[in-house]
């Protein structure tokens, strides 16, 4: 069964913002103290996110107050046309999210929104609430990849769900990897000639790819780049390689 898998990152991406970030307009006077971004460690950003997740908690600021912050995110222009365009075509589209965010706030923004119909999985570090309600972060996986945060290997994830999706018959005639950041140079690494990574222009991926192919590095990305500014770039090149 020949489909198109759709892969998105989440942050700068699906939605136009950090969700990470974002979610510290919970709080009254919306920023952090320096004694928590201070701990903040290269590599180590899910840790971190446990420790602002604690400290809002610490606020008393309620799990359902930082829900609905999270739920005002604004999406990436023309990221919805392109989500209702993906759920109208799930007989030919597979979507899923792989995301350094979390499975909380990814679902949440996704129910709010109405297109939880369009992902077919998210990959995300898991998340919930506690009995005392604070919310916990946990590590996605572990993995060996020297190029990625301890938490996820955006690559090792993909790389796992084409096999089992390959297992399940399941092949794909094409692969768009739309992203913005520089973890998601990882996974663009394991895409075949007829893929598409599409980073999202004026963002590290872009930098990052850019500077591979002035070095003719072809044996370490062999998919076609193709930079996007809105959703509606990414929904016009999958309208093309569709035929529609």
């Amino acid at each position: 069964m020949k489909k198109t898998l759709m892969v998105f990152d989440f942050d700068h991406t699906v939605v136009d913002d950090n969700s990470d970030t974002w979610v510290v307009r919970c709080l009254p006077d919306q920023t952090l103290p320096d004694s928590v971004k201070n701990t903040y460690r290269k590599g180590h950003w899910t840790e971190f996110m446990g420790r602002v997740m604690n400290y809002i908690g610490d606020q008393q600021v309620s799990p359902d107050r930082v829900r609905s912050v999270m739920e005002s995110i604004p999406f990436t222009p023309g990221m919805s046309d392109l989500l209702t365009f993906i759920s109208e075509h799930k007989s030919t589209i597979d979507c899923i999210i792989i995301s350094d965010s979390n499975t909380m706030f990814i679902d949440w923004i996704l129910q709010v929104s109405g297109f939880q119909a369009a992902v077919d999985q998210v990959f995300s570090n898991p998340a919930k609430v506690s009995d005392l309600g604070y919310m916990e972060v946990l590590h996605h996986h572990s993995h060996d990849c020297k190029r990625c945060p301890v938490n996820l290997c955006k690559k090792k994830v993909l790389e796992l769900y084409l096999s089992e999706q390959a297992d399940g018959g399941v092949e794909y005639e094409r692969i768009f990897y739309a992203g913005d950041g520089g973890n998601d140079l990882c996974p663009s690494t394991c895409l075949r000639g007829h893929d598409v990574v599409m980073p999202r222009r004026g963002y590290a991926l872009e930098k990052l790819l850019a500077k591979l192919e002035k070095q003719k590095d072809n044996a370490f990305l062999r998919a076609k780049v193709i930079i996007w500014s809105s959703g509606i770039d990414i929904l016009e090149e999958l309208k093309a390689s569709m035929q529609l």
